[in-house]
């Protein structure tokens, strides 16, 4: 299992007698679902449902939670979640802790898994819920010693088709449904009310998610992230997070797939694209063009 340090990562630690509970009130992930060794994605909403905060959140102890999100976002992260605490019994910090752990198995890199899978203990991990069986976080010390650079590991990330805000998308400028946290199980929508729940519930139940991270490919290197994706220098979406010829894009599904109906080239800076929907993925292409989101 190849393994990296990712040092733009920080800690918040939420715990008390009420933590769970005011965490659930406010968070889109359903908590009660959360299993003792798993890191589950997450997010906490604006009223008007698009994402201020991304993060995965994992158990640390009975009445604690960690909630492992970008380091340049944590202390606004703090600030919003004390806003919201009020009365709740419940401690809110940014842990000193600057580095955060990940081991990945790809089957494409089996010799190097196997080679590398006694220095790896999986069991003193988080599950990294994403990805089904295939990573582990570790927050803990003694942190698995690094075999791998970030650029492995986010070149695994962008493979899986799993987008995570900053190169990917704009935070305050994201459903949960653009980023696929409805596919990834980090929406709780039988668990009741949370901050946005009521934009996001109707998009579920309405279908009108159009905008969707999708998988990119190319014949040649991809352009920056935030590069607009065009058909006849019309929009359908925008480049995200790049490695080499393959990456993420946030894109129009009902323009795309008119697009690929169409035999039109889907392009971004010049460079021609393919577009996949990730191979995990429940949604499909819608077969006519839709409304737009809400």
């Amino acid at each position: 299992m190849p393994t990296t340090f990712l040092a733009d990562r920080a800690l918040v630690s939420v715990s008390g007698p009420d933590a769970e509970h005011f965490l659930q009130n406010i968070l889109t992930v359903d908590l009660d679902g959360l299993g003792n060794a798993e890191a589950k994605p997450g997010a906490l909403l604006a009223p008007q449902g698009k994402i201020l905060f991304d993060f995965l959140v994992s158990r640390a102890g009975e009445t604690a939670f960690r909630l492992e999100c970008r380091a340049d976002i944590a202390d606004d992260f703090v600030r919003r979640l004390m806003f919201y605490r009020l009365r709740a019994k419940a401690d809110i910090s940014k842990q000193d802790q600057t580095v955060v752990a990940v081991s990945w198995r790809s089957d494409s890199n089996a010799s190097q898994s196997d080679s590398a899978a006694s220095s790896v203990d999986s069991s003193k991990g988080a599950r990294d819920t994403r990805f089904g069986a295939r990573v582990f976080r570790f927050y803990d010390a003694p942190l698995p010693t690094p075999d791998a650079t970030e650029a492995d590991w986010h070149a695994f990330r962008l493979s899986h088709g799993v987008a995570e805000s900053g190169d990917d998308y704009a935070l305050n400028d994201a459903f949960p449904h653009d980023v696929l946290l409805d596919q990834l199980d980090g929406i709780g929508f039988k668990k009741g009310c949370f901050i946005g729940q009521e934009v996001v519930s109707r998009m579920q139940h309405r279908g009108t998610a159009r905008r969707r991270v999708l998988l990119v490919e190319a014949d040649s290197p991809l352009p920056a992230p935030g590069t607009e994706l065009t058909v006849d220098g019309r929009p359908v979406g925008t480049l995200g997070s790049v490695s080499g010829m393959h990456g993420l894009a946030i894109a129009r599904i009902d323009r795309v797939k008119t697009a690929m109906d169409a035999g039109q080239e889907i392009s971004a800076g010049g460079v021609t694209l393919s577009l996949a929907i990730p191979g995990w993925a429940r949604f499909t292409f819608p077969e006519t063009a839709g409304s737009e989101d809400a």
